[in-house]
């Protein structure tokens, strides 16, 4: 098994764009998970292996619909839950899975597989993003700017999402579906809230206070209604 796992992860690893200096945004890749979940541990392991690329924003989000099974995932919020019921009501779909991978914010790959996967990442990371999105901390701040790319066409309302994630942690699972097993997981979100909104009619440049907290983030810019990602940046 651990065998096969690492050959999924080394999948996706190779399947790296390989003209990094095209790269000017990276593609966000969110996984839907939980620790109750018997089938997410390789898609838990392939996403620990995305969130050590440049060129790929991985983020997991731990559900809580699992918690009934015997287990309650300490990463899990109610609010992740909603955000995966989102993507599914946008996409005509009338059913969630675990695990889910959910990359750029429209496609959507149930399981862990890692070729279709890293062909999705190849494909979004070679179009041209609608606009560019950059950060920078200073004084207890966090400042965004953005702006359109070029004469791209923006969708007519743009959430601005602050995401906080803890790059890495180990858990012993006692109970459950994958009692006795101990897993790492990676890149596990935190908070996922909305900053601001923007038309991009023109740049968008603000400041939001951290209040000390240094922990590694993402600013996520999606179309309204869980919508296409049109940028991305993040600061680990």
């Amino acid at each position: 098994m651990k065998a096969f796992l690492t050959a999924m992860s080394l999948a996706v690893a190779v399947a790296a764009p390989h003209d990094a200096a095209a790269q000017t945004q990276p593609v966000v890749v969110e996984l839907y998970t939980s620790q109750g979940c018997s089938s997410c541990p390789p898609a838990d392991e392939i996403l620990a292996g995305l969130a050590r690329r440049d060129d790929v924003i991985a983020l997991a989000l731990h559900v809580d619909y699992w918690d009934y099974i015997g287990w309650k995932d300490e990463f899990a919020s109610p609010a992740f839950s909603k955000r995966q019921k989102a993507y599914a009501k946008a996409a005509g779909h009338r059913t969630v899975y675990t695990p889910q991978m959910i990359v750029g914010g429209r496609d959507q790959l149930v399981g862990a597989k890692s070729m279709e996967l890293a062909e999705l990442i190849d494909q979004h990371a070679r179009q041209t993003p609608g606009a560019l999105v950059s950060l920078s901390r200073q004084g207890g701040k966090l400042f965004v700017t953005a702006d359109r790319n070029g004469n791209a066409r923006l969708p007519d309302l743009m959430i601005v999402q602050l995401v906080r994630f803890d790059p890495l942690r180990k858990v012993d699972i006692g109970r459950g579906e994958n009692a006795g097993r101990t897993i790492a997981y990676a890149n596990i979100v935190t908070s996922w809230d909305p900053i601001g909104n923007w038309d991009g009619k023109g740049p968008m440049q603000f400041s939001v206070d951290m209040g000390g907290n240094a922990s590694p983030l993402a600013v996520v810019v999606q179309a309204e209604g869980n919508g296409p990602i049109v940028a991305a940046a993040q600061l680990r």
